[in-house]
């Protein structure tokens, strides 16, 4: 009698992660369920629960393994590029999981993983290279990060609680034919918006929060 490699293979908490993030970039948020990830396995659902303790345990599983993804910028650049690279990276890492925003958002227990929470250790360590004290440094950490999930938001096109995420081949829409009376800004910005790419506007949006940093910084040093 055979089996399949799935079966050969022993199954683990790390396996089962793997299976289920699989899922979610590929068929959205919605399909994993204890029962699809089983299938993708090649188990039972059953058996799944030997080694996580629910779903809850499983999206966490997905968060953490996300996180573990980011590749530190080293240590030895200057603190601003640091912060510049580690921006694009999270963009990165976010781009290729999109999904994972409303698991973070939904996610009941705060993170544990040490490994995945070194990304996290390296934002606050590289703002406070920047010259912010520790509550700056938060606060700065906060926004650049809701600023980053924002664009990748806005370049995949969609909100990520249900659904896969589009293609991006996926065709877009010609700009609207509207009233330049009733709507004069938006009109003369439509060649702009339609234009407009989308690295050039993270780098864009980006050097505008860089240097509200450095100017915080100077009215804290008095420089």
């Amino acid at each position: 009698m055979t089996t399949t490699k799935e079966h050969r293979e022993r199954l683990t908490r790390e396996r089962i992660v793997e299976a289920a993030l699989r899922v979610m970039d590929a068929e959205g948020l919605d399909a994993v369920t204890m029962r699809r990830v089983a299938r993708e396995v090649g188990v039972e659902a059953m058996s799944l629960y030997h080694h996580v303790r629910d779903k809850d345990d499983l999206l966490g599983g997905i968060c953490s393994l996300v996180m573990r993804g980011f590749v530190i910028p080293p240590a030895d650049l200057d603190p601003a590029e640091r912060a510049r690279l580690g921006a694009h990276e999270w963009r990165r890492l976010l781009k290729a999981h999109p999904n994972v925003v409303a698991v973070f958002a939904e996610r009941k227990e705060a993170m544990t993983d040490i490994e995945a929470l070194l990304p996290m250790e390296f934002a606050l360590d590289v703002l406070r290279s920047n010259g912010l004290e520790e509550r700056d440094a938060v606060q700065a950490f906060n926004v650049i990060g809701g600023y980053i999930m924002g664009c990748v938001m806005m370049e995949v096109g969609r909100m990520f609680s249900a659904g896969a995420t589009p293609s991006d081949e996926a065709s877009v829409a010609p700009p609207p034919d509207l009233p330049a009376d009733r709507l004069p800004c938006i009109v003369a910005a439509l060649p702009y918006l339609a234009a407009c790419d989308p690295d050039e506007q993270f780098d864009y949006g980006l050097d505008l929060l860089l240097a509200g940093i450095a100017a915080r910084v100077g009215e804290n040093t008095g420089a």
